[in-house]
């Protein structure tokens, strides 16, 4: 099926390429704080996951080096599905992690903005860690669209929100900071991102916060309408 999905090509993406991925497969484990964050950012994917319902096929874009793999093959009778934009994070993944779960992945590289993938691919798109690079609600969107499309049913989707102490201490760091010409990282008004998941076709079926008040990290289980 043809995608009229225009693209929309991220500064920051071509960062990564085979030096960038090895280090990416590394640091989420690296440390006492980042393996603690690692293990919480999988119990709110595997609790996101229990809510979706129907998940006997998934896609994880952008899946890097799979970080999320062993989750997504916790149900041995998932089909995983990964996509990333940089060739070089998936041969990473493909390479490093365990041969039993990668055996089961399906990956291949594309953007998240036009996948080569028919309307609803799967059941469930796990898109964790990337629409908060997204400045421009006009691409947000886009992209919402997009992950509509090739979903059956759910998405699960992260961001960085509002109301809560970190965004409240990272906009006053932005605050004093000079202007810069580029910036890759958005918090996102959550009442805004509700409107333009609603926009693309989705309802709020919940949301799971990292650490409600605290951080800004929140994850969405939006239904298809």
């Amino acid at each position: 099926m043809k995608n009229d999905t225009q693209n929309v090509e991220l500064e920051f993406t071509h960062k990564y390429d085979d030096a960038h991925a090895i280090n990416y497969f590394i640091k989420h484990n690296e440390g006492f704080w980042r393996g603690l964050s690692n293990r919480r950012d999988h119990q709110v994917a595997r609790k996101a996951l229990r809510i979706a319902g129907k998940t006997e096929s998934v896609l994880d874009i952008p899946c890097g080096t799979g970080r999320f793999w062993g989750l997504l093959a916790e149900n041995t009778d998932r089909r995983i599905h990964a996509v990333d934009y940089s060739q070089d994070m998936i041969d990473i993944g493909m390479k490093c992690r365990d041969s039993k779960i990668v055996d089961r992945i399906q990956a291949l590289q594309g953007s998240a903005f036009e996948l080569p993938v028919e309307a609803g691919f799967v059941d469930t798109v796990f898109c964790i860690r990337l629409i908060h690079h997204i400045g421009s609600s006009e691409d947000r969107v886009k992209l919402l669209k997009e992950l509509a499309r090739i979903s059956s049913s759910t998405l699960i989707i992260s961001l960085w929100v509002d109301g809560n102490f970190k965004s409240w201490k990272r906009k006053r760091l932005e605050a004093k900071r000079s202007q810069r010409s580029y910036q890759n990282r958005f918090i996102i008004p959550a009442a805004t991102f509700e409107k333009e998941a609603e926009q693309a076709g989705f309802d709020v079926k919940t949301h799971i916060d990292f650490l409600p008040l605290f951080s800004m990290w929140r994850t969405y289980v939006l239904e298809k309408k």
